[in-house]
């Protein structure tokens, strides 16, 4: 019997026979998807819905789904408003459009930052409520009443005076030729059905029974499969290679290649891997050929006692404020390049004719790859498809495009479709990497043991500056001072600045929360350290600082009352706390940690507590929030990328190794209701989790460790 984990789960329902009940999911999850609907549309009254006549109702999806859960939560605020089921939404893809699609967060259509529900909030819900209004306008007309008295609910306008009723898809073309309210009034938060529940995610049954299509799932008619080398160097060049070699191998159809990469194109897979190592790729290394680790944190080392940089807060001569202090603090904090090293391996599938080209891949910038695709080719962005899909993981990495411009160039060489994989060992040597940081820091405290000056510089690239250059030259680094700049804290007088490191011969990326997982892990572990200095504990030296901060000293208060703060521990564990403000949500999380006699950490207990504002789905919070802290703390215990000789050190999870389940702490997450406007929450959990780890590890040893990461034996040595 040919079986596989697509079909396992429906012919074992049916050899059994049990129960099968069919599901409707978005068709984004089965396969490509466009912003056309697939039914006739009667309805159409903004960028986010369309209803057929059919009763089909859709949301054109601004935001790509990785693994977030937004295509749930997204749903939920549409469906709320436009008195319809979760089950009776249909997802596709928005296509590349800035006007129609960009989140306003970030001013472009991309999907990062943790702002996606901030971006959805307002104008899905008003979508909804915009085409529920115009259905039950044209109800109303039809059936000669008062709007008023009519109602909507699951697809459904009913008149109960006169008994009548119709589905959205008898009222679309009718709806379809009226006006579009200008301000659609929302549902009260008394009224709302679905917002604010723990309800299933969408997307979970074709991930369970593989019916869900990945980019790297795509299957296009004459496809074949290529994989590529790139110069391990940056800057470096192809120098020769043994075509004759790899074409010797049975199943290789071709061999490409670009300037500073070659690739193998096979019948499958395994033929193009067997191939691109027959080839015996020869490099010339270029410029960047002697760089190493070592080399770059001595010239961060250098840049951080620099003259001073762009000035991000200066309020009451911190400096001064420091020197007249009883007590003076100052350390010096290190976090290294960091890899994405997304479970989905990168991958784009690509088709470049003479009259256009598709492009089968996700990424979260539709916009910049259809460019990109466009660049490569020679051909007008109109002529560029975007077929976009779920992924496997991104975590910033699809934030860039480069791997798109390479398949696309790569692809202009031959006539079919390939589908381009990297391997492990090239997603991970040739990642864009989270900047490796260098920070100074320095406080002063009074005889009393209060904070009253504070000093922060930081210095390390600038990944705004790249991505976003007009608006990098316009107002600076956001990025690179957040949640350094402003902290939860009232300090009399502080001053923050940032000083620009390029690295050599290294290309940074966003990695989940760059700036705040950054400076979140430096101020929380100094405010420790001052804590300590003070001689006063590290949940009532916050406290202190928070009085103008409730919704800071509430998540604080708590995760210290949940994790039961203050209370005995055996020798040799310890807890450690980290309060931050970041992404729009107030988060406070506390970690419990063995050390033992050998210097092994193991991590037992992880409680959070969390305000996010308005919850659209509370259990899309706490799974966020988990899988956060779980890859917040790998980094912390383990994750580090190394340069020597120009290239990366290491290639796969061996050697830039992830937590394992059997460490893996037990995680609480604890959610205050709120009414405010609603947080992201992606990045939330990573960010508040190195600090935790670092405090909990001195509360355990005693041992201050200020440089990243802390479980590669970091301990043995401190």
């Amino acid at each position: 019997m040919d079986l596989n984990r697509r079909d396992f789960f429906t012919r074992s329902a049916l050899a059994t026979g049990g129960l099968v009940i069919s599901v409707a999911l978005p068709s984004l999850l089965r396969g490509p998807g466009s912003a056309k609907a697939a039914t006739p549309v009667g309805l159409a009254p903004n960028a986010f819905v369309q209803i057929g006549t059919d009763n089909t109702i859709t949301l054109i999806m601004p935001h790509t789904e990785v693994g977030q859960g937004i295509y749930t939560s997204a749903a939920t605020l549409l469906a709320e408003e436009l008195e319809v089921g979760l089950d009776q939404v249909t997802l596709l893809a928005a296509p590349p459009d800035n006007a129609k699609y960009a989140d306003p967060f970030l001013g472009e259509q991309a999907t990062g930052g943790s702002t996606s529900i901030r971006a959805d909030w307002q104008r899905l819900r008003a979508a909804g409520a915009a085409a529920r209004m115009m259905l039950i306008q044209a109800a109303a007309q039809r059936w000669q009443v008062q709007p008023a008295s009519c109602r909507a609910a699951l697809g459904v306008v009913y008149n109960d005076a006169g008994k009548h009723q119709a589905t959205y898809g008898q009222l679309a073309d009718a709806a379809g030729k009226l006006a579009v309210p200008d301000k659609p009034v929302l549902k009260q938060p008394s009224e709302w059905r679905l917002i604010g529940k723990s309800l299933k995610r969408i997307d979970t049954p074709s991930k369970v029974n593989g019916t869900a299509v990945f980019g790297i799932d795509v299957k296009v008619p004459g496809m074949k499969i290529g994989t590529v080398a790139a110069s391990p160097v940056i800057g470096g060049t192809v120098k020769s290679f043994d075509e004759a070699a790899a074409r010797k191998i049975p199943g290789v159809v071709d061999v490409v290649k670009l300037t500073d990469a070659v690739a193998v194109i096979g019948d499958h897979m395994w033929a193009a891997k067997q191939g691109l190592e027959a080839l015996r790729v020869q490099w010339n290394p270029g410029p960047n050929a002697g760089m190493s680790t070592d080399q770059l944190i001595k010239a961060l080392d250098a840049a951080s006692l620099g003259p001073k940089g762009v000035v991000a807060k200066d309020e009451n001569n911190a400096p001064a404020a420091i020197k007249g202090a009883k007590t003076q603090l100052s350390a010096i904090y290190q976090l290294p390049f960091l890899s994405h090293a997304p479970m989905e391996p990168i991958n784009c599938t690509v088709h470049v004719r003479p009259d256009g080209c598709d492009v089968w891949v996700g990424t979260q910038v539709p916009v910049r790859a259809q460019q990109a695709a466009a660049e490569a080719t020679g051909l007008p962005p109109e002529k560029v498809t975007i077929h976009n899909y779920i992924m496997g993981g991104a975590f910033g990495r699809r934030l860039d495009i480069d791997s798109i411009t390479q398949a696309a160039a790569l692809a202009k060489q031959v006539s079919y479709p390939v589908k381009f994989i990297w391997t492990r060992e090239e997603d991970i040597q040739h990642d864009l990497f989270r900047p490796y940081y260098y920070d100074r820091v320095s406080a002063g405290l009074d005889a009393n043991g209060k904070l009253v000056g504070w000093t922060h510089r930081v210095t390390g690239s600038s990944v705004l500056a790249r991505w976003a250059p007009a608006f990098f030259k316009k107002a600076g680094d956001f990025d690179a001072i957040e949640c350094a700049a402003e902290t939860p804290y009232e300090v009399p007088a502080a001053f923050v600045d940032y000083v620009q490191a390029e690295p050599q011969g290294v290309t940074t990326a966003w990695w989940r929360g760059v700036g705040p997982t950054h400076n979140v892990f430096v101020v929380e572990s100094f405010v420790d350290e001052c804590a300590l200095a003070a001689g006063k504990d590290p949940i009532e030296f916050r406290r202190a600082m928070l009085g103008k901060n409730p919704r800071a000293l509430a998540v604080l208060n708590l995760a210290a009352e949940k994790s039961g703060w203050g209370s005995k521990l055996p020798a040799g564990v310890g807890r450690g706390v980290s309060l931050q403000f970041a992404f729009g949500s107030y988060v406070a999380h506390i970690l419990e940690v063995e050390v033992t006699a050998s210097s092994e950490i193991k991590l037992r207990r992880s409680v959070v507590a969390i305000d996010a504002g308005q919850r659209v789905n509370p259990d899309t919070i706490e799974a966020q929030i988990q899988g956060g802290v779980i890859f917040g703390l790998t980094a912390a215990m383990y994750s580090e990328i190394h340069h020597k000789d120009g290239r990366v050190v290491q290639s796969n999870f061996n050697d830039y190794r992830m937590l394992r389940i059997d460490e893996a702490p037990k995680i609480e997450v604890y959610q205050i209701e709120s009414s405010e406007a609603p947080g992201g929450i992606g990045e939330t959990g990573t960010a508040a989790s190195a600090a935790a780890l670092g405090n909990a590890i001195h509360a355990a040893t005693g041992k201050r460790l200020r440089t990243l990461p802390f479980g590669n034996g970091a301990l043995v040595s401190a």
